[in-house]
């Protein structure tokens, strides 16, 4: 008997308006206007509130979404030793692809040496906060801070690694806690759908929140505050871009998609980096989507918190490009050794920023204190373009730990190749969190 098949029913298209990706872009193009043409307005402080507020919003269930999304996947794994191996395997691959990051910014700052000639006075005291800071951190501090007091505080703070260090062990007890831990799993399995499903009401707000952010951040610095630095700009958003898409895209094309299909993929959260200058205002849906990308949940769970202080390539790039742009301005010639030195002790002083906007600067204190310390006055010559480059950062680091995920998915043997290509190619409707929660 000869059986009919009918192609599944097409989804209806959502208005244009109503794509929260084309939403958060009119806001941007909104926010540049307003502080553009009225900077008082867009320099107080209700419309600051506005992408302040939004960035607390979602920073309020990072902590939770790590937790239960880490500890589900652990609890699940039979094997307590495949948490090992997919950690291991996770740092291998951030230690050789910050590698490269670092490595692509001494050679683009070292091919265009964009500060010679730059007649900059800097000042020492702008800057005398952030040095502090880079000064007073150590690594074994670092490594300590990792432990919490208590595991309230870390939860009340939203320290994402002391978060993640006591989800993992909690993880291991549950799962040894076999067929007794079974409710409790599910509890917790529940509990991540909930808190997703505070995340797509809060995203409902992201127009709102890259505005304010993006008005604001005009209208305090201005068209003019890019001056004659506007070539570092240029040459840091090149060398992002170009580390994009030659590295990753690689990486990409090795595991088998298209680095484009996949920033096409994200876009959503492309566009919230953007707005908010923070990549941690986009790490829980990007959890949801690569899950939904065909990624493994045990693996997304650790490689993405953790990536978020181990894997950031776009401050790597960053700290190698500002340091060599600092010395040439200040007329400081560095040797073939210390441009080497640059290398090591950014790779150490780059693991305890976060997403947080500021966080590279002070990492870039704390390289230059070490690699020369004249050149630390210096810093006040980026200074004032720090908070447009901060955007560049954040997209870079959230796109490089997106790749990260299915990397190690794919190097364990866990990423479902047909959903990856069917999601990339959208032949499934790529939505937001929204459908996740709606569908279950």
């Amino acid at each position: 008997m000869a059986t009919i098949t009918t192609a599944a029913p097409a989804q209806p298209s959502r208005r244009w308006y109503k794509i929260l990706y084309v939403q958060v872009l009119i806001a941007i193009l909104i926010g540049v206007l307003v502080g553009w043409q009225w900077p008082h307005l867009a320099t107080s402080d209700w419309v600051k509130a506005l992408g302040d507020g939004f960035i607390k919003l979602i920073r309020m269930v990072i902590a939770p979404i790590i937790f239960c999304t880490v500890v589900s996947g652990i609890a699940h794994i039979q094997d307590a030793k495949k948490v090992g191996r997919v950690g291991i395997k996770a740092l291998v691959y951030f230690e050789v692809v910050s590698t490269f990051a670092l490595t692509v910014g001494l050679i683009m700052g070292n091919v265009f040496q964009i500060g010679h000639g730059l007649a900059a006075k800097p000042d020492a005291a702008a800057v005398a906060n952030y040095v502090k800071q880079a000064e007073a951190s150590k690594t074994v501090d670092f490594i300590l801070n990792i432990i919490p007091d208590s595991v309230v505080g870390a939860l009340a703070r939203g320290d994402i690694l002391q978060v993640l260090l006591f989800a993992i062990l909690f993880g291991f007890s549950l799962m040894a806690l076999g067929e007794r831990g079974e409710k409790l799993r599910g509890m917790i399995d529940d509990a991540a759908h909930a808190v997703f499903g505070v995340i797509a009401i809060v995203m409902k707000a992201a127009p709102v929140g890259a505005f304010g952010a993006m008005a604001y951040t005009i209208g305090k610095f201005g068209p003019s505050a890019l001056g004659n630095l506007i070539g570092l700009i240029t040459l840091f958003y090149a060398t992002a871009a170009l580390f994009v898409v030659i590295v990753l895209g690689l990486i990409a094309r090795f595991v088998g998609f298209s680095i484009f299909k996949f920033i096409a993929y994200i876009k959503d959260e492309l566009l919230i980096v953007l707005g908010t200058s923070s990549s941690e205002s986009a790490l829980p849906q990007l959890m949801e989507k690569l899950e939904r990308l065909g990624c493994s949940k045990p693996v997304v769970g650790l490689v993405v918190p953790t990536g978020y202080s181990f894997n950031l390539d776009g401050t790597n790039i960053y700290m190698t490009l500002a340091t060599l742009f600092i010395a040439q301005a200040l007329g400081v010639d560095l040797t073939f050794g210390q441009q080497l030195t640059i290398l090591v002790v950014a790779m150490l002083t780059s693991k305890g920023a976060s997403g947080v906007t500021g966080a590279g600067f002070i990492t870039l204190a704390a390289t230059l204190t070490v690699v020369n310390p004249a050149l630390v006055p210096g810093m006040a010559i980026v200074f004032s373009i720090d908070k447009f480059m901060s955007e560049v950062r954040a997209l870079t680091n959230i796109t490089g730990n997106g790749v990260a995920a299915v990397f190690v998915s794919w190097w364990e043997g866990e990423l479902d190749h047909a959903t990856l290509h069917a999601r990339l190619n959208q032949q499934v409707d790529p939505t937001d969190v929204e459908t996740a929660v709606t569908t279950g």
